[in-house]
C-alpha cells in the first residue's frame, strides 16, 4: 500500500487530494509542516508526497519552491482540486445552538460574506480537518466547523450548510512529490523547472524568448536566498510531443547560467 505523506490531517483537502490522485487504497502520513512531507518523501518514510502549490484566488505558496529546490525532489503528476467550503455541527446540534465557528483562517476568510451574517464568535485553528476533530472529540455542541464534506464524514459531524464559501470557482493546485529518479511518464505532457539568468539587462527575455511551440502556463520568480536581490524562475511548460519539450529545453540552457527540471508528467487539469 502505498504511504502518502500530506501536510495536515485525515479530512483534510491535501487528503481529498490525495484521495483523488492514488484512489481511497492508501495510507496516510500527516505532516505539520509542507519541509516535513518533503523531507518524509526524501528519506523514504512516504512513498510519495503532496504538496499545494498554488491557489486560483490566493496565488502562489512562494515558500513551497524553495522546499522543491532544497529538497531535490521531482515533481510526479499534479492534481487541480475544487475547495468547497461546509458548516458542520454534531448531529444533535441545530442552528440556535451555535455560538461560535472553528476553522483554519483561510477557510475562514473564504466564507465571510456567509459568516457575516451571523452574530458568531470566529475561532482560528491550524486546519480546517482538525477543527472537525476537535468538535466531536469534545463534543463541543455550540461550536460549528468549517472544513470538507470528507471532514463530517470522518467525524461523524452533521452538515448543516453547504458550499458557504463566497467564490464558488476556486481551485488548489497539489504537486505529486517523489524521490528523483529522473523516470518521464510515458504519456507526459507537462513539465516544471527553474532556471537561473545572469542580471544583465534583458536576461528574462531572453530566456523565454527561447520557447517555440510550447505553452507556458506558469511564470513564478522567486528569491535566492544567498544573493540579495537575484531571482530563480519556475515555469510550467505544456507540450505536445517530448521532442518539442526537450528542443525547447536545449535552447533554454543556452542562453541561462542554470536549468533544473523538477519533473516531466501528464497533466492533471480537470476544471
Amino acid at each position: 500500500m502505498l504511504k502518502i505523506a500530506i501536510q495536515g490531517y485525515e479530512a483534510s483537502f491535501h487528503h481529498i487530494a490525495a484521495i483523488k490522485y492514488f484512489g481511497r487504497n492508501i495510507e496516510i502520513l500527516p505532516k505539520d509542516t509542507f519541509r516535513e512531507v518533503a523531507k518524509a518523501v526524501k528519506n523514504g518514510e512516504a512513498t510519495m508526497g503532496l504538496m499545494a502549490i498554488e491557489n486560483s484566488i490566493a496565488g502562489s505558496i512562494i515558500p513551497n519552491y524553495s522546499i522543491l529546490q532544497d529538497e531535490n525532489l521531482q515533481v510526479a503528476g499534479e492534481v487541480y482540486l475544487p475547495i468547497t467550503q461546509n458548516l458542520m455541527v454534531l448531529p444533535d446540534t441545530e442552528w440556535d445552538d451555535i455560538t461560535e465557528v472553528e476553522s483554519h483562517s483561510m477557510a475562514l476568510l473564504q466564507c465571510v460574506d456567509f459568516l457575516d451574517a451571523h452574530p458568531w464568535r470566529l475561532i482560528e485553528s491550524d486546519d480546517t480537518a482538525l477543527s472537525a476533530k476537535h468538535i466531536a472529540e469534545k463534543k463541543l455542541r455550540h461550536t460549528a466547523a468549517i472544513a470538507s464534506d470528507l471532514a463530517a464524514e470522518t467525524y461523524g459531524l452533521k452538515i448543516i450548510a453547504n458550499e458557504i464559501n463566497t467564490i464558488k470557482n476556486n481551485y488548489t493546485r497539489f504537486m505529486v512529490l517523489k524521490r528523483y529518479d529522473h523516470d518521464i511518464a510515458p504519456d507526459a505532457n507537462k513539465a516544471s523547472l527553474y532556471f537561473k539568468t545572469d542580471h544583465e539587462q534583458g536576461a528574462l527575455i531572453r530566456a523565454l524568448s527561447q520557447l517555440e511551440d510550447i505553452n507556458l502556463s506558469k511564470l513564478q520568480s522567486y528569491p535566492i536566498p544567498s544573493e540579495p536581490w537575484h531571482y530563480l524562475f519556475h515555469i510550467d511548460l505544456e507540450f505536445n510531443s517530448l521532442d518539442s519539450y526537450i528542443r525547447n529545453l536545449d535552447r533554454l540552457q543556452r542562453v541561462t547560467e542554470e536549468v533544473h527540471v523538477y519533473g516531466v508528467y501528464h497533466n492533471n487539469k480537470e476544471i
